[in-house]
């Protein structure tokens, strides 16, 4: 038991680390791992949600410092999320269909890293407010019912789009994980809130994943090959989730 303890606690920075550096909060890494630890989707939640407060904030402040966060851009995203996100922060799923949708969910990042080309900024274009609306709504809603931030759905919307180039995807994802994780708590709070006994520890371990992957990711990395590990980790969660009963 004091050995698998240790092995999660080792796998909640790593994941933590690799999540900062590409302007995430981790929330969808954080339910991956306590799945696949056997933690309950009542524990999982709010508990991916705090992580990625305090992870989120940590990545949006590098970013933010290197000049790389655009209101404009994120503001349409935020106006409806934050409602839809509280609103299915209240909403409970039975637990197999919950890690079925997780499962789902981990496969956008994994097609993001592996498939979508970093944005060049000379492709750049104007954001769209109504299509932003739309989609910060749709995201909203998803991410409080999981237990997510939404920036792993976020972020290649924004390089599909062509709207931002990488470092910018990254800071409006990180704000946008944090006022959504913070809305999606506040729904849950509704319905009662179950932590685990050994939270201080989880957000201790985060917290300086976090620091030291965002300060990497934002200034010294190049992050091809931190998408590609983090691409691959998850999508063994994912075939863990969809395709497993345990």
């Amino acid at each position: 038991m004091q050995t698998e303890i240790l092995l999660l606690f080792s796998l909640l920075f790593i994941v933590a680390f690799l999540y900062a550096s590409v302007g995430h909060g981790g929330a969808s890494g954080y339910l991956a791992l306590m799945a696949t630890f056997a933690i309950s989707p009542l524990v999982m939640k709010p508990t991916a949600l705090l992580l990625n407060l305090f992870v989120s904030s940590i990545s949006f402040a590098q970013f933010y410092r290197g000049g790389h966060f655009r209101w404009k851009t994120f503001w349409p995203f935020v106006a409806t999320s934050i409602p839809f996100s509280f609103l299915g922060g209240t909403m409970a799923i039975e637990s197999n269909v919950y890690k079925k949708i997780l499962g789902a969910l981990l496969l956008i990042p994994v097609f993001r890293f592996f498939f979508f080309p970093n944005a060049d900024p000379r492709d750049q274009k104007p954001s769209n407010i109504p299509l932003s609306l739309l989609i910060g709504g749709i995201i909203g809603l998803l991410s409080g019912m999981i237990g997510i931030g939404g920036g792993i759905i976020l972020s290649p919307i924004l390089i599909l789009l062509k709207w931002t180039d990488q470092k910018q995807t990254a800071a409006i994802s990180a704000a946008f994980i944090f006022v959504n994780s913070f809305a999606g708590l506040a729904g849950q709070l509704i319905k009662g809130i179950t932590f685990t006994t050994d939270m201080f520890l989880y957000v201790a371990i985060a917290f300086v994943g976090g620091i030291a992957g965002a300060y990497f990711g934002s200034l010294k990395f190049p992050q091809t090959a931190l998408k590609y590990v983090l691409a691959i980790v998850l999508a063994l969660a994912s075939y863990k989730l969809l395709l497993t009963t345990a």
